[in-house]
């Protein structure tokens, strides 16, 4: 294995300088029209949901993605072979090597290589092409019996897809986004809050821990003075970034730069947590 040192002005540049953040909001409240705010000819949408088309004026490129197989295989060919995995693993050296040969005639690789920004919608659905997967493995069956085995999918399904996102953040010098379903949730003494809409609890759970940042995406209205006010018959969108928010919405700002809410706008909000200028947004509050 080699070990690289890299330099600050290395991770500080604009090829090393990268970010992954997690977006969730409720269904309708426009997170894939976010990606209108973002460079089209530097990013590319990985589409698990067949559902862009609130952005098909959009010029950016997409991939269909319909299974977990190939959510994977994508993951390897944009982040490479991980070194400390076993080369016959999914995520190992032979398996990156035989993807490259594969695709070599296609130009996906290239094409890959050139976008700065993975865009993923949704990891909600990501989840679910993974509990698809992971019920026909060995492991959703009893030994004993041969009869399903629910706890042995969910428990696959975490452990793939933790290792699929974490191998996706890890990227050299891509922005990985994932945005999903934030849903509200009500208990028998009437208490709300809000979670990501996920399958399994192992990923949502472990989900913070992985990337940069957690923004929820949420509707506001101005409250006359400045600020904002949580409501969900406003029209008004804001990006809710800090943790310990008087709304109880997921959020986490490691990068400690951001305001409690921001416009959604992506390519200002990352701008924002690099600490560089940001470009020209077709965005408009």
């Amino acid at each position: 294995m080699s070990i690289r040192i890299i330099t600050a002005d290395e991770r500080l540049s604009v090829a090393e300088n990268k970010t992954s953040l997690a977006i969730f909001g409720p269904p309708g409240v426009g997170k894939t029209t976010l990606l209108t705010t973002l460079p089209a000819e530097e990013t590319v949408c990985l589409d698990l949901e067949a559902g862009l088309k609130s952005v098909q004026d959009w010029r950016g490129d997409s991939i269909p993605v319909r299974s977990f197989t190939d959510f994977r295989d994508l993951a390897v060919l944009i982040g490479g072979p991980d070194p400390a995995q076993h080369p016959q693993s999914w995520y190992g050296t032979e398996r990156h090597a035989w993807l490259q040969a594969e695709h070599r005639d296609s130009g996906l690789e290239e094409f890959l290589a050139r976008k700065r920004i993975i865009f993923v919608d949704s990891i909600t659905d990501l989840t679910r092409q993974a509990m698809t997967w992971a019920r026909q493995q060995p492991e959703a069956f009893s030994e004993r019996t041969g009869k399903a085995d629910v706890r042995g999918a969910y428990g696959l399904l975490g452990r793939e897809v933790i290792q699929a996102l974490k191998h996706l953040q890890h990227a050299r010098g891509k922005t990985v986004i994932f945005v999903g379903v934030l849903e509200k949730v009500t208990d028998e003494f009437g208490a709300v809050t809000w979670q990501p809409q996920m399958e399994g609890s192992k990923a949502g759970r472990e989900l913070p821990g992985i990337v940069d940042q957690v923004v929820s995406m949420q509707f506001f209205a101005p409250d006359g003075e400045g600020g904002w006010v949580f409501d969900e018959a406003a029209t008004e969108r804001r990006l809710v970034c800090k943790s310990g928010n008087p709304w109880g919405l997921p959020a986490k700002d490691r990068s400690g730069r951001l305001d409690m809410t921001e416009p959604p706008d992506l390519g200002a909000l990352i701008a924002k947590i690099d600490g560089r200028a940001p470009t020209q947004s077709s965005f408009s509050s």
